[in-house]
């Protein structure tokens, strides 16, 4: 990969995180309400003062509190939550974010292999059984938001048939005689999430997929390979799914930057105490620095995906980077 390509995107990137620094500090700032008058609103005008200067809302915007904003982001401090507190938000975040990618983080595993997997088949028998229940099902559950599926999952498997919980992450008041024990409710917890996040991924996966594989078939390097005589799984894993990974990549890390995003509605259904839910408190209770950080790390996070499906675009096809 050429030195002028990496640096290109690099460069790209950072300016980008500095327009997000920049708009974070605006764009919390332009809500109805402050944080007083929501968490302080029963206290005296007297000590609702002193919140204000104590959290530093009574400078000017420009440019006292945008320069200690930025002052504070350049050293890695986010500031505290008004919320919990003054909790440090790196730890506010840091206790909420483990939750979060381990739901989103196998979701999203679990989605690449399925759905690439059943869009690969489906495109290379393109006209198939498999092909018209596989792609009906996949433009059914791509056109389903995230809630909706979980509203459905909730309905028939928690609250219908009691098979699972309906909410959390552990049992409440349950005492665990053993590491395995504990390990076994989370995951009992865990799994209609999990397969609310995997469901809602595998059919763009699988849509993505199929077309590109379609795509593929008409090259002329898959008819010379079949020409040859190499069998239908040669000529797929060999010539076809090589060149039609390609959209597959940016999409799998545009997903994983959108891993927080994605997060909030997943958890307000099923009460995932993780980034989502954190999310909807902190805006309810007008705690900037809560969500600026959340704000922040999710921007942050969709540049880097980007700029890791743009390096890795740029090895697997040479084309891109001239």
């Amino acid at each position: 990969m050429g030195s002028r390509y990496l640096a290109r995107k690099i460069v790209q990137a950072i300016l980008t995180i500095v327009f997000i620094v920049l708009l974070n500090f605006v764009l919390f700032r332009m809500m109805p309400g402050s944080p007083d008058r929501v968490l302080a609103r029963n206290l005296p005008d007297a000590a609702r003062a002193e919140l204000r200067e104590r959290w530093g809302l009574d400078q000017p915007l420009i440019p006292d509190q945008l320069v200690a904003y930025i002052g504070a982001i350049a050293r890695g401090d986010l500031g505290s939550s008004y919320k919990f507190s003054n909790t440090p938000v790196t730890e506010v975040i840091g206790d909420r974010i483990w939750p979060t990618l381990i739901l989103f983080g196998l979701g999203e595993l679990i989605a690449i292999v399925v759905g690439l997997g059943l869009g690969a088949y489906s495109g290379w028998r393109r006209g198939g059984p498999v092909d018209y229940v596989g792609n009906g099902f996949s433009l059914i559950l791509y056109s389903m938001p995230y809630f909706v599926i979980g509203m459905i999952l909730l309905i028939v498997f928690a609250t219908t048939l009691g098979w699972f919980p309906t909410s959390g992450m552990f049992s409440l008041g349950h005492r665990f005689d053993s590491p395995v024990e504990q390990i076994a409710d989370f995951a009992w917890h865990l799994f209609l999430p999990l397969m609310t996040v995997a469901i809602g991924l595998i059919g763009q996966y699988s849509i993505l997929m199929r077309s590109s594989i379609i795509d593929t078939l008409t090259e002329d390097y898959v008819t010379t390979a079949k020409a040859k005589g190499l069998t239908d799984g040669r000529v797929l894993r060999s010539h076809a799914l090589p060149n039609a990974r390609l959209p597959a990549v940016t999409l799998i890390a545009i997903n994983l930057g959108y891993v927080i995003a994605g997060a909030i509605t997943v958890e307000v259904v099923f009460g995932w105490p993780g980034i989502g839910t954190l999310t909807v408190t902190a805006l309810n209770a007008r705690d900037y620095p809560v969500l600026q950080g959340i704000f922040l790390l999710l921007s942050i996070s969709v540049v880097i995906a980007n700029l890791a499906a743009d390096l890795i675009y740029g090895y697997l096809d040479p084309r891109v980077r001239t």
